[in-house]
């Protein structure tokens, strides 16, 4: 098991505090209002968007979250419009048609473009340059943030500080434009939550956080995988967090995600951490259709946060 790296002193907490997006305390929330916003995160559409005989693409994606499932803000994935971030043109068109279906654009998840923690220094710089036309891509189209990866190599403290280095760069670069740099646990390293806390942490900067997802924690995958727990690296994480990702992939027959406690989770999420943001839903599953998925996942959603508006008024 990896060391505890996360200095856990009064200045790191005083960071954390002042990393997170603006919360408002949970029993301030008005009678009756939801305790926390729900979004679309495009990959839960990915087996229908890499179908070419449903002709649907992420133009169609604004549309299809706003009128299949009465959801007004998306989280779109680079790898769906990968080669249009520098098309001002395309943009200009995805942000109309957001506009015209009264959606909101939060974030654009990135992937493919190097690793910010690689250990040379030239493939690190590399990488921290082609994520810029996404920062670029992501203020066109109105969102908050870029969600990147931080994979990198070597000793726990080393893979820290590359990652670190590589995230305050780009976070350097983003900050003038208005945009968050937010990293997900998604593999290696980063699904160690206390790992990626201290990570963030080292970057130092306001701008730079996370996107805790519920489901990325498998450190090591395998015939003998290594998993962090869930619970715990979420907790880890939200003091961070200027997004949070819903992972779900089966549901029992009570709608209950079977992998992960939602209650629990949520709980863990809007009363201790006081988020009450966007909490993006990301159905991977393949038992049931994406469409289907979405909707479980969404009728979850709306019933935490139905019994925790009650239990708050």
């Amino acid at each position: 098991m990896f060391r505890r790296q996360f200095l856990k002193t009064t200045a790191a907490a005083s960071f954390a505090a002042s990393t997170a997006l603006p919360k408002c305390v949970f029993a301030d929330h008005h009678k009756g209002d939801a305790p926390f916003k729900i979004s679309l995160a495009e990959w839960s559409l990915h087996r229908t968007l890499r179908d070419k005989s449903k002709n649907v693409t992420n133009l169609d994606f604004p549309r299809i979250t706003k009128r299949e499932f009465g959801i007004d803000a998306v989280e779109y994935v680079n790898q769906f419009f990968k080669d249009k971030a520098r098309d001002g043109k395309y943009l200009a068109e995805l942000r109309q048609r957001c506009d015209d279906e009264g959606v909101k654009s939060l974030l654009i998840m990135v992937d493919g473009e190097g690793r910010l923690g690689a250990a040379s220094d030239q493939e690190r710089k590399k990488a921290v340059e082609n994520h810029y036309q996404w920062v670029d891509a992501a203020k066109a189209l109105g969102c908050h943030s870029i969600r990147v990866n931080a994979g990198s190599s070597g000793s726990y403290e080393e893979q820290q500080k590359l990652a670190a280095d590589g995230l305050r760069s780009l976070s350097e670069y983003a900050k003038p434009h208005g945009l968050n740099v937010i990293v997900e646990n998604h593999g290696g390293l980063s699904s160690n939550g206390e790992w990626l806390a201290g990570v963030i942490t080292k970057v130092g900067m306001k701008n730079c956080g996370t996107l805790p997802d519920f489901g990325n924690f498998y450190i090591k995958r395998g015939k003998d995988p290594e998993v962090y727990d869930r619970y715990q690296g979420v907790d880890e994480l939200m003091p961070f967090a200027k997004a949070v990702s819903a992972k779900t992939h089966d549901f029992d027959d009570q709608g209950n995600e079977i992998h992960t406690d939602f209650e629990k989770m949520m709980r863990i999420v809007c009363e201790k951490h006081k988020y009450h943001g966007y909490v993006g839903i990301e159905y991977e599953g393949g038992k049931i259709g994406e469409m289907e998925g979405i909707r479980k996942s969404k009728a979850l959603l709306d019933r935490i946060a139905k019994d925790l508006t009650t239990e708050a008024g």
